[in-house]
């Protein structure tokens, strides 16, 4: 019988691509399991597995797969659902979906290997000098990559040059798949068991009373682990003494020490929880109550709670439930720049429960990350991160708080997928059975579309914690104030009130002004003329600290002008205010 795996590439593809299996392969291999696939030529690539059966494809004969590369699944089903929905609704592949989910690490990639053919002579006969040079490199170190030969011959094209070794039998070309994710080890060192007891000690001593260096290592070594009993690291070992790593090195050479390795995590919670208990006022109740009803009816809840009203309390405090539980949450955040209080603010309730997960960790923490939401384990039961979060592979999620749901970083724009993580959210909420919660002082105009027309359900918190007053907001008819002359240079008269008494009272000011330049338009007294963009036919800006005119829609900018560009008057001056 025979058996396929259709597969999705980390290509731009609309098609997944079908391999052949052995029934063996079949029976060991399911849907989420990474796969190295030969595609095209000479390339390898790391293929998901979407479904195993028994259709071969109708166009092409399927080729075996290289290698299987994993023991178990690396995605879920719902992972696969939840891209394939991706895929579908953003107008993009499956394999760009891959490309955005999967952390680098886990697709690799292959690089064409140059190595020496077996039973060669030692001087090959009838080669020219690029050839003789290739040989030679390769005489030298067993293999090359093709990059390696292109810096070797100073040239860009050396496949033809790679051909001719092929055929001549001298050079034989192979895929070598990179793994690159490196666990973080820690190198430890232990004394040999042989020299436990008290005799050989002795005589181990004394056999090292001619390499005081060395003696002097095995002795802070009983002096450290007699104080602390745990495993020695190799690097305390070496500060402690002073001594370099060679005299350690040869101790390890003589078998007087072992040294051992092992595997610890990159991302690590070191301080401990302070808090514990979170009381609520009585219009944060209200909310939680409502909240917790909607809940219980699988509707997507929209908290417009006003700036200051405590909303982060409440998503604590769902979180906590949905955690007692055992289930996982996810609490996503527009940026990442939001993320380092909210994290604090966190792991002072969660501790360690607690991952973080965004773009600036390094490969190998967010691989980490990854297997710990993949495992379910204690660590990865609560992630807090920006919009990648979304595809992570939870096991049992329970939760999903989308705060300041309306920001514009939730969209993805470039490259595709172009998703939107809130959006996005809200299926992947549905495909768990899970509640989402979308927090908001502004919400946006669609999510609240959707709560006015029953989609979703509306909590409204219209109070500040500890009953703060909110700003008084007034607005000033500058129009009325020019008519009567009331107005001293650009600012209203109850403006230059307010910023005296709050300067009287020793505070601070803040304008905002939505104008960029010294003045919005240069224009010559004599013919009217104003000096324009070439591209764009709008005025240009006078900036006074460089003296230049610019743009602000192109960037294209001049020097101040002298005299004006269309008669040569002189009589030119500078027309509005700027900031």
């Amino acid at each position: 019988m025979s058996y396929f795996a259709d597969l999705i590439l980390p290509l731009p593809l609309e098609k997944r691509f079908t391999y052949s299996l052995t029934q063996e392969e079949a029976n060991f291999i399911s849907p989420g399991m990474r796969l190295a696939v030969q595609f095209g030529k000479n390339r390898i690539y790391t293929g998901i597995v979407a479904e195993i059966h028994q259709n071969p494809p109708e166009v092409y004969e399927a080729k075996p797969i290289h290698q299987i590369l994993d023991e178990k699944p690396l995605l879920t089903a719902q992972q696969l659902s939840f891209w394939k929905w991706i895929a579908s609704y953003y107008l993009c592949s499956e394999g760009e979906v891959m490309r955005a989910a999967l952390p680098g690490a886990f697709l690799l990639e292959s690089e064409s290997m140059v190595k020496l053919a077996k039973n060669i002579p030692s001087e090959p006969e009838g080669l020219n000098d690029d050839e003789y040079l290739v040989i030679e490199a390769l005489q030298r170190q067993s293999t090359m990559k093709i990059q390696e030969i292109e810096d070797l011959l100073d040239r860009k094209k050396v496949l033809p040059v790679i051909n001719k070794l092929v055929s001549k039998g001298l050079v034989e070309l192979n895929q070598e798949i990179y793994e690159q994710f490196k666990p973080k080890e820690i190198r430890y060192v232990r004394l040999n068991p042989a020299y436990s007891a008290e005799a050989e000690m002795h005589a181990l001593l004394d056999e090292l009373s001619r390499a005081p260096k060395q003696r002097e290592i095995l002795l802070s070594y009983f002096s450290i682990t007699a104080k602390n009993k745990k495993k020695l690291k190799v690097k305390t070992l070496l500060k402690e003494t002073g001594a370099s790593s060679s005299v350690l090195k040869s101790l390890i050479d003589k078998n007087i020490f072992e040294e051992f390795y092992e595997e610890i995590d990159r991302v690590t919670f070191s301080g401990e929880i302070t808090s514990h208990e979170i009381n609520f006022n009585k219009y944060q109740q209200e909310a939680f109550d409502q909240i917790q009803a909607n809940f219980e009816e699988n509707r997507v809840c929209l908290l417009h709670g006003v700036t200051s009203s405590g909303k982060t309390e409440i998503y604590i405090k769902l979180i906590e439930e949905v955690v007692n539980k055992g289930k996982q949450a996810l609490y996503l955040l527009p940026e990442i720049a939001l993320t380092t209080q909210l994290i604090k603010r966190l792991q002072n309730y969660f501790g360690e429960k607690v991952l973080v997960y965004h773009s600036k960790y390094s490969l190998n923490e967010r691989v980490e990350i990854y297997r710990h939401v993949l495992d379910n384990s204690e660590k990865g039961k609560i992630v807090i991160g920006a919009r990648s979060c979304i595809f992570l592979p939870f096991q049992d999620l329970g939760l999903i708080v989308v705060d300041e749901e309306h920001e514009s970083t939730f969209k993805q724009f470039d490259p595709a997928p172009r998703y939107h993580a809130r959006d996005a959210a809200v299926v992947l909420a549905n495909l768990f059975n899970s509640n989402i919660i979308l927090g908001s002082a502004t919400p946006s105009i669609e999510s609240y579309f959707n709560a006015e027309h029953n989609k979703y359900a509306l909590i409204e918190l219209n109070r500040r914690f500890g009953n703060v007053l909110m700003p008084e907001v007034e607005i000033i008819d500058i129009k009325t104030a020019h008519r009567k002359k009331k107005m001293t240079g650009h600012f209203s008269e109850r403006l230059i009130e307010e910023i005296k008494a709050s300067l009287e009272e020793e505070e601070q000011v803040i304008l905002f002004q939505n104008r960029r330049g010294f003045s919005p338009i240069l224009e010559c007294n004599t013919c009217g003329h104003s000096p324009q963009c070439p591209n764009c036919d709008v005025s240009l800006t006078y900036h006074s600290h460089n003296n230049q005119l610019r743009c602000h829609y192109c960037g294209y900018h001049i020097a101040m002008q002298q005299k004006c560009m269309a008669c040569g008057s002189a009589e030119i001056s500078t027309k509005g205010f700027g900031t």
